[in-house]
Order: structure tokens, then C-alpha cells, then sequence
């Protein structure tokens, strides 16, 4: 039985930093474990040019705790009046790694997003050209179409119909609930990839509904029924390179989340490297561990794996505190809902 492994250190591929006092009062969560993330631009203000980005990684940086080392991954807003050149542009000079697709109104921040992917159409070329990914958040938006349907429809509906009009197109599939997205992202090819998060991994649509409502549980996507669950974490713990993690960690107040109209997002960066040891030891699969949190997603964004590493060992229950007091208020950290018991070396 394995009681301690090193990883090259982790990279999460789908972080919510916010800006602000948010932002100081959680980037150390991130920053004790993974060397780098992939930062979302949908802000209150959304990072929609390279001299936004820019500005936004300088906020970043200068809130790192002391002695953090730590490379924030800048990402772009997609609208419908993003100029291809700035993107290329934004590209060339290594500052941006991939373009962010929010369908308008899909999730957090996300009215500035797309409602004519047409109207886009010159963008996709150009990323496809130059080679820069493009991060989905696949659900459509469409108000007849049920909540739990949305990625399935999504991909038949959107992002099939993308990638087939835009060869050489490389996508990140971000966040995906679904069987239907695993077989997806699966059968894709080498140009396609897909993120999968923590909590995805730990609970299905009853843990939030069954026995009263838990608020610290609803998140976009929502989390869909058991069968979805477990492709999800076969998928995980498979060793797959098109499957790495993208935590979606996304801090919001407590005053925010337990609410007449909560705000969605699990914040899980300060255990989500012990609980991803749970699961995938439960699975048979820790020697995988490492391919889904440092390899297989510096791989698709063309990086260098970390030279750094961190170990993990097995012992008692771990403890983390069960909120981060931050200026903004206190954010509430995911609870699995079992005991953890793997230890992050310090």
C-alpha cells in the first residue's frame, strides 16, 4: 500500500482569482501547491485585450504572499468585438496562452460573452492559425433546454459545428459533467482536451439537492447524476493525456453563496490536491495522479513540465480551515464530506 508519493508539482488549468481584496485574500490558497494556473478573465470587468491581461497579471503578481512562486497564465474574454490582431498579438509576445468562450449568460460574469458564434467566426481562424487554444464553457443557454442537458446539447449543437468549420482548432473542454463529454473529448483527437475539477469528481446532482439545498455544493456546470460521476472519474484516473485538471476553484462570500439567488462556484484550491490523492488511491490509480495534475495539461498548452515538486504522505485525518477569512468577507472551502487522509509535506 503507498503511504507517500511526490508529483512534479501541480498546475491547475481553469482558476477563478477575482481581483481585489478577493484575490489577496485567496491566491496563497493556490499558491502552497501549484506552480502555475490558467487564469479566467470574467471579472466584474472582463480581461478583453492584452493591455488588460497585462494589468491584470501585474495585480496578480503583486498580491503573491512573500516568497510564493507562483506563474499566473493570462487568458482572454471572447466578445463579438475582439480584434484577431490583439489576440495574435497578445500571443506573439507570450503574455496570453489561450481565449476564453463564455456562451452570453452561461455563468458567472458572463453577459459580455457570445451570442453569435458567427460573429466570431474571424477569431477561431486566427487562434486555429497560430495555434493558441480555445478554453469552452460548453452549455447552451437556451432557456428551453434543461439545466442538466446543457453540455450534451452544447457540443452537438455548438462546438461540434465550430471545430468542424475551423481545422487545426485546438479546444479545451473545460469542466465537463457529462458522459456525453468524456466519449467527446475522447474521441476528439489530438486537438481537443478536456479539464475535469475536484468536486466534479466527489459529488452528483443529490448531494446538492437531497435533504435540503446545499448552497457550497451548486456550482455551472451543475453536477449531474452518479453515472455522470463515475465517467468522470474514470476518465480522471485513467492516465489519459486528453484528461487533466482544471479545478473551476471560484471563491465567492458566504453572504453570496447562501442566498435566495446563490452565486455558483466550489472553492476548493486550499484540499484539492489531498482529495484528488483520496480519490484517485480509491480508484487504484494513484500512480496516475501525476499525468492528471502536472503532466498531461502542460502538455496540450505546449509547456514544460515543473521542475519543482511537492510530496504527499498518509496519515491521520488532514485538516484545512473550513473557511478563508478575507477582506471581501469569508469564503466557505469545500467539504468532501468524508475524511482526507493525505498530508501535503510542507
Amino acid at each position: 500500500m503507498i503511504q507517500r508519493i511526490t508529483l512534479r508539482r501541480p498546475d491547475d488549468m481553469h482558476l477563478h482569482l477575482r481581483d481585489g481584496a478577493m484575490l489577496k485574500g485567496i491566491v496563497g490558497e493556490t499558491t502552497r501547491h501549484f506552480a502555475r494556473a490558467i487564469i479566467m478573465p470574467n471579472l466584474e470587468r472582463p480581461v478583453v485585450t492584452a493591455a488588460v491581461a497585462l494589468a491584470y497579471r501585474s495585480r496578480i503578481l503583486a498580491a503573491l504572499p512573500k516568497g510564493a512562486v507562483f506563474e499566473p497564465l493570462m487568458t482572454l474574454y471572447l466578445t463579438e468585438t475582439t480584434d484577431p490582431a490583439d489576440v495574435a498579438a497578445a500571443h506573439a509576445s507570450g503574455l496570453v496562452k489561450a481565449v476564453k468562450l463564455y456562451p452570453a449568460g452561461a455563468t458567472t460574469n458572463s453577459n459580455s460573452g457570445v451570442r453569435n458564434f458567427d460573429a466570431v467566426r474571424a477569431v477561431f481562424e486566427k487562434i486555429a492559425e497560430i495555434g493558441l487554444p480555445l478554453c469552452v464553457h460548453g452549455e447552451v443557454t437556451d432557456p428551453s433546454v434543461d439545466i442538466f442537458d446543457r453540455e450534451a446539447v452544447f457540443i452537438d449543437k455548438v462546438l461540434d459545428p465550430i471545430r468542424r468549420n475551423t481545422p487545426g482548432l485546438r479546444v479545451i473542454m473545460e469542466h465537463i459533467t457529462t458522459s456525453e463529454g468524456v466519449a467527446y473529448a475522447s474521441a476528439g483527437g489530438t486537438g481537443l482536451a478536456a479539464t475535469i475539477t475536484t468536486h466534479h469528481l466527489i459529488i452528483n446532482r443529490n448531494h446538492i439537492l437531497a435533504g435540503g439545498i446545499k448552497p457550497h455544493y451548486y456550482c455551472l456546470p451543475v453536477a449531474k447524476r452518479e453515472s455522470h460521476r463515475l465517467a468522470l472519474r474514470k476518465a480522471a484516473t485513467s492516465g489519459d493525456a486528453r484528461f487533466f485538471l482544471g479545478t473551476d476553484s471560484a471563491p465567492h462570500v458566504d453572504a453570496a453563496k447562501e442566498h435566495a439567488c446563490g452565486c455558483a462556484g466550489c472553492f476548493t484550491a486550499t484540499n484539492t490536491v489531498q482529495i484528488l490523492a483520496h480519490v484517485f488511491e480509491e480508484d487504484g490509480a494513484l500512480p496516475q495522479l501525476e499525468a492528471f495534475t502536472s503532466l498531461n495539461g502542460a502538455a496540450f498548452y505546449r509547456l514544460p513540465p515543473n521542475d519543482s515538486t511537492i510530496t504527499l504522505t498518509k496519515g491521520q485525518p488532514a485538516g484545512w480551515p473550513e473557511k478563508i477569512l478575507t477582506e471581501a468577507g469569508p469564503v466557505t472551502v469545500f467539504n468532501p464530506g468524508y475524511p482526507v487522509h493525505w498530508h501535503v509535506e510542507t
